[in-house]
């Protein structure tokens, strides 16, 4: 039997087709269910790299050319099916699906949808300013997970979003930034700035708490007086309060657990902890102060704002700033008089208090599993990078003591 073959003479395999009247090359096939497909190129080369795919596809039992579903099909899917995430998670996952993506790359069909559209779409979202590049990471991770139920589920084999953040985080040159901690004087002048400056004095039982206890912002803005065991000596970190701020859907707090077992914990009470937190009852019976502001069930918040509602931590980190501006200002006019080099806070946050005091507790403690426990660290890799820059530090600072001792010099 004579073989079917195009213009240039090439012999044409089963299923593929060429059209005189346009010059297109067409591959038919049927798929498992029966259902009839046909591809087009112009060129015999590309119909052929198509056909491979394809062919590929029906050995390994993907269902891509009988798959209808949109992005958006598939984000419903996945939410109505994702257990494992806490709440507030979840909640934030399926806000930033619908604000950034179900408009944008949602309504794509699922079989269209290649890297190259996925890369396109987050260099989009950063150079229009919509996210920080920082920020695209919880995109990435609610559209990872997403594209994993198709990979499950093989309408596609490989997840689209593999590798893409990194890529674009090294195309735009973007370093997770490096937290540091503060160096012993620097946390002695911020705190004393705080006690002797009567309109930052509120701050002073909280920023110690921070800073005795290494607790994160949001275990520090849900602590509750039910927490603390003044007789036994210790405060147990059980929950979290998680402050949301959406355009869509206002601005409200949640509680939520500890996303890690090795976030529940029990930390000791210091006697400047012990201090700070019976100021802090103190100043709040005198202005009459009661938490009066219920969030799941819980209302005795230790740390109040003057509405007797739980501290934003937003509202927690501005105060931060405005009280190291004003520290700055301050020590900028003394060293001027006294002719001196100024001695100024770097711009810091609430984390950096937490490193701060993790940063303390490595210089006085050797036993990591038990400076892991206190900070909640799931991983004790990131105990030990603590320890490590720490110990460096305190190492540095040691051999510069040594200095003209060690009787080396000839």
């Amino acid at each position: 039997m004579q073989r079917r073959k195009d213009n240039k003479g090439r012999v044409l395999k089963d299923g593929e087709v060429y059209r005189k009247s346009d010059g297109l090359y067409m591959y038919r096939w049927t798929a498992k269910n029966g259902k009839r497909h046909t591809i087009y190129d112009a060129t015999l080369e590309g119909l052929r790299e198509k056909e491979e795919k394809i062919q590929r596809d029906l050995a390994e039992g993907i269902r891509m050319p009988e798959c209808n579903l949109t992005l958006n099909d598939l984000f419903e899917l996945w939410r109505k099916n994702k257990v494992g995430l806490k709440e507030h998670t979840f909640a934030n996952y399926v806000y930033m699906y619908n604000r950034f993506v179900r408009d944008e790359i949602g309504r794509m069909k699922l079989k269209d949808i290649r890297k190259s559209d996925i890369r396109s779409y987050y260099n989009g979202i950063v150079r229009n300013g919509k996210m920080a590049l920082n920020t695209l990471e919880t995109i990435q991770n609610v559209l990872h997970q997403v594209f994993a139920v198709a990979v499950d589920d093989e309408y596609i084999r490989v997840n689209p979003t593999d590798g893409v953040l990194t890529a674009i985080k090294a195309a735009h040159q973007y370093e997770t930034p490096k937290r540091h901690a503060l160096t012993l004087p620097q946390q002695q002048a911020f705190l004393s700035f705080i006690k002797k400056t009567p309109k930052f004095q509120h701050w002073l039982p909280m920023f110690t708490f921070m800073l005795g206890t290494g607790c994160r912002i949001s275990e520090t803005v849900g602590l509750c007086w039910s927490d603390i065991d003044f007789e036994s000596g210790f405060i147990t970190i059980q929950h979290n309060l998680v402050y949301h701020d959406h355009e869509v859907g206002g601005c409200y707090f949640t509680m939520s657990t500890p996303k890690t077992a090795a976030g529940k914990r029990a930390i000791p009470i210091l006697p400047e902890v012990r201090k700070a937190l019976e100021q802090e009852r103190a100043n709040q019976q005198e202005l009459e102060l009661v938490c009066e502001y219920e969030i799941d069930g819980i209302s005795d918040f230790v740390f109040l704002n003057r509405f007797g509602q739980p501290q934003n931590p937003q509202t927690v980190n501005r105060a931060i700033k405005r009280i190291s501006v004003a520290y700055n200002e301050a020590e900028l006019e003394k060293a001027e008089k006294a002719k001196r080099e100024p001695q100024l806070l770097p711009p810091f946050s609430c984390h950096n208090l937490r490193h701060t005091f993790c940063t303390r507790l490595c210089e006085n403690e050797t036993n990591l599993k038990i400076i892991q426990d206190i900070m909640g660290h799931r991983d004790i890799k990131t105990t030990m990078e603590i320890y490590a820059e720490a110990t460096k530090e305190a190492k540095a600072h040691s051999f510069a003591n040594l200095n003209g001792k060690l009787g080396i010099s000839v």
